[in-house]
């Protein structure tokens, strides 16, 4: 139980009180519980579709991508930006790259990624909103949350020290393959967009992974909290087509 409230605290701004410092151990298995905090917010946000029902779709959709950043309190849009001002900035070199990313200012080139960013995932929830395919709501989030712990399973980090090397350094390597494995069959179990959603993240994720591993030798957590904003949108963008 403690693993999946370290899981809440750190992707969520839902209030959760942890009755002593965490253990190592503990911070490793918290990977494990990703997905459902992901299954969480996407209940949350099916729930918070079903109140909103009657409001036009615009607006539902501003609220619902409101609330979404609210959840998880722009956690992972903090690493797109690291990432993106270091991605140009860096002009290819990896320690540039990484020096850039360490620097807490936002500079043009992130402001401009996740305002499209934002922007694209703005008008792909009204397209779904539009076509009654708010099920994407619940896919979305419990999907791009089973990544992290993916990427961290098969990628070096390559910044050492912090909670990132903690989380590596302790993770369950025997149980989470097969955990997002179960996780993933239960998205497939939702049939044609379900299995959409999958294929998607799985070729963003494989081709994200290897510019990482090209630029930087592995990933970082501000590109972990890229990966998933970046799968969240090409994967809502898809099903909005």
């Amino acid at each position: 139980m403690t693993a999946l409230l370290i899981a809440l605290q750190f992707l969520t701004r839902i209030p959760v009180r942890l009755t002593g410092m965490p253990t190592p151990a503990q911070l490793g298995r918290s990977l494990l519980w990703y997905p459902v905090v992901g299954l969480l917010i996407g209940l949350l946000l099916l729930a918070a579709q079903r109140l909103l029902a009657d409001v036009p779709s615009l607006l539902q959709a501003a609220l619902l991508l409101t609330l979404w950043v609210g959840l998880s309190g722009g956690l992972h849009l903090d690493g797109l930006a690291d990432s993106a001002d270091a991605w140009v900035g860096g002009m290819g070199d990896r320690e540039r790259t990484l020096a850039i990313m360490k620097d807490p200012r936002s500079g043009p080139m992130a402001v401009v990624v996740v305002g499209l960013l934002l922007l694209l995932k703005f008008a792909a929830l009204v397209a779904l909103l539009e076509a009654d395919r708010a099920l994407a709501l619940l896919l979305v989030p419990w999907l791009a949350r089973a990544l992290p712990p993916l990427l961290l399973l098969c990628t070096p980090y390559v910044r050492p020290g912090g909670l990132g090397q903690a989380l590596v350094d302790h993770l369950p390597r025997r149980q989470l393959p097969w955990l997002l494995a179960a996780h993933a069959v239960a998205i497939a179990l939702f049939g044609a967009m379900g299995l959409l959603a999958l294929l998607v993240a799985g070729l963003l994720f494989l081709w994200l992974r290897r510019q990482l591993l090209l630029r930087l030798g592995g990933t970082t957590g501000d590109t972990t909290g890229a990966l998933l904003e970046l799968v969240e949108c090409a994967v809502l963008v898809v099903l909005a087509l």
